[in-house]
């Protein structure tokens, strides 16, 4: 049950961040967001990190209020 509440809350944390990244990159053209390399990889990780993060955060939770080690 934990590897779900993990895929819950990666999922959550990967559209938490897609949400970050659409106020973030909301002034920049679609030229500028289609050839700029060093914004997809600066951003691109911070979905990710936002990902793993909400990942960490549901288990933590999970365990604590249901006791799981």
């Amino acid at each position: 049950m934990t590897i779900v509440i993990g895929i819950i809350g990666a999922l959550g944390g990967f559209i938490m961040g897609q949400m970050i990244l659409y106020f973030l990159l909301r002034h920049k053209s679609n030229e500028e967001l289609l050839t700029d390399k060093s914004l997809k990889l600066k951003f691109g990780l911070l979905n990710w990190a936002c990902a793993a993060l909400g990942a960490y955060a549901f288990i933590q939770t999970y365990q604590h209020y249901f006791g799981v080690s």
